[in-house]
């Protein structure tokens, strides 16, 4: 006996009764086009069924004494092609499609499409000269400029919406992306400040864009989150950016300011040979993984004294750092882990 999802041999052989070739099954009135159509509209007959309370033929049941009024024509912008369909109405015009909304014209996810060649840098006009491409459909640059500016409105909103007054954890890093202006492509500098809530919830809390990275701009950055609420933070995980543990200090005061393990393990493996950088990574993970600060020093001694004369760069930058390294000995092994196995800036390159 076949399962519910299994699709009986017999309607599979009569869609195939007239395929030759692969535009017959996928090209503009091909049979998945059709099928699509027909299962839409079976769907959208039963949805009024559902609304009306009886079947199409059958006696009206519900309480208003609401009927079918034909249908009303609908063409969907879709991946492959635009789908024309039949949309059922009611007299009293209450029914209220919810597989293909009234107002809709495009198949879920086209707005994704749209928004991310717009987020590559493409113009609008170039953007529809795509979709027409892709998608063999026409798109009005009317069309592209709402979406856009639609989303360009969410993110204003959410850039300044109002933040928690506590982070115990703050995650400060820039990454740098080509980025597509005015014509050209250039190389910028995007800022992230990713928090870990009270809760124990990882929040994004802005992105900043600028030409390149500076202690200067990390200043702005780190006021933002104060003008928009925060009181008071625990840690701020940061890289070692000359300049930025000052910035951050000037805002808060009272935060401890710890560098990112992974950066430091990252800085110290790059001056390693293939060959080495395994047992360099286990050596270094002696540092960081120590019981106590105590601990730590001593294996940073091995390790200066292991790898000096022959790759010295290796362990040079964590003495001179020591200070800003260190802080998170004094807590318990489940916030460490938060600090330095977590990455949490990582995971969004």
């Amino acid at each position: 006996m076949a399962e519910k999802s299994d699709i009986p041999n017999e309607l599979i052989d009569a869609l195939l009764t007239n395929y030759k070739t692969p535009d017959d099954m996928f090209g503009k009135n091909g049979i998945l086009e059709q099928l699509t159509k027909k299962v839409v509209e079976r769907a959208l007959e039963a949805e009024t069924t559902y609304h009306l309370g009886h079947e199409k033929h059958g006696s009206v049941t519900n309480a208003t004494g609401n009927t079918r009024n034909g249908t009303s024509k609908k063409t969907l912008k879709g991946k492959k092609s635009d789908l024309p369909l039949a949309i059922p109405r009611d007299r009293d015009g209450s029914f209220d499609p919810q597989l293909v909304e009234k107002h809709q014209t495009h198949w879920p996810g086209f707005d994704d499409q749209i928004i991310s060649l717009y987020a590559r840098g493409m113009s609008v006009r170039e953007i529809q000269g795509h979709l027409k491409e892709l998608y063999h459909t026409e798109v009005s640059p009317a069309l592209i400029s709402a979406v856009t500016d639609a989303v360009a409105d969410e993110a204003r909103q959410w850039q300044g919406r109002p933040l928690d007054a506590v982070y115990p954890i703050l995650y400060l890093d820039c990454i740098h992306v080509k980025v597509r202006d005015s014509g050209s492509v250039s190389t910028k500098a995007v800022y992230l400040a990713l928090g870990v809530t009270m809760s124990g919830v990882k929040e994004l809390l802005g992105i900043w864009i600028s030409p390149n990275e500076g202690a200067k701009f990390w200043l702005s950055v780190v006021t933002e989150p104060q003008n928009r609420g925060v009181r008071d933070i625990f840690i701020v995980c940061v890289d070692g950016l000359k300049g930025f543990p000052e910035a951050i200090a000037s805002v808060f005061p009272q935060t401890q300011i710890q560098l990112c393990i992974v950066h430091m393990v990252r800085n110290s493996l790059k001056y390693a040979g293939w060959k080495q950088r395994k047992e360099a990574a286990a050596d270094l993970k002696e540092v960081y993984g120590a019981a106590t600060e105590e601990f730590g020093q001593a294996a940073l001694e091995r390790l200066e004294q292991k790898w000096d004369a022959s790759h010295p760069l290796i362990a040079k930058p964590w003495p001179g750092n020591w200070q800003l390294v260190s802080p998170f000995y004094a807590y318990p092994p489940e916030i460490r882990k938060v600090i330095y196995t977590t990455n949490a800036i990582e995971s969004l390159k």
